[in-house]
């Protein structure tokens, strides 16, 4: 079984990396950005809000991976996923 404590550096980039990419630019940020924006509200509650909501969203797609896997197999998990992001694509570009 995997240990919580150990860290493996070059997995913890790659999912850094990737989430931190992943979230530029996109609504989550923007949003983010027009709650900063107002000055009567505080730019700390804003970053402990927000950063309370990523790490509660990740929390479910760690939960929800990890009950997925148990039955269905990665190769598979990963065609879903492209699938689903090819999806969202064709619904952006369609909705534009």
């Amino acid at each position: 079984m995997e240990s919580w404590f150990s860290i493996d550096w070059r997995v913890f980039i790659t999912i850094f990396v990737s989430v931190f990419i992943a979230e530029l630019g996109d609504k989550t940020q923007l949003a983010t950005m027009l709650f900063a924006a107002d000055k009567e509200t505080s730019k700390w509650m804003v970053f402990a809000a927000a950063s309370a909501a990523l790490v509660v969203a990740s929390a479910i797609g760690v939960l929800a991976g990890s009950v997925l896997s148990a039955y269905i197999s990665e190769k598979v998990l990963a065609y879903i996923a492209g699938v689903g992001f090819i999806l969202i694509g064709i619904f952006t570009l369609i909705k534009a």
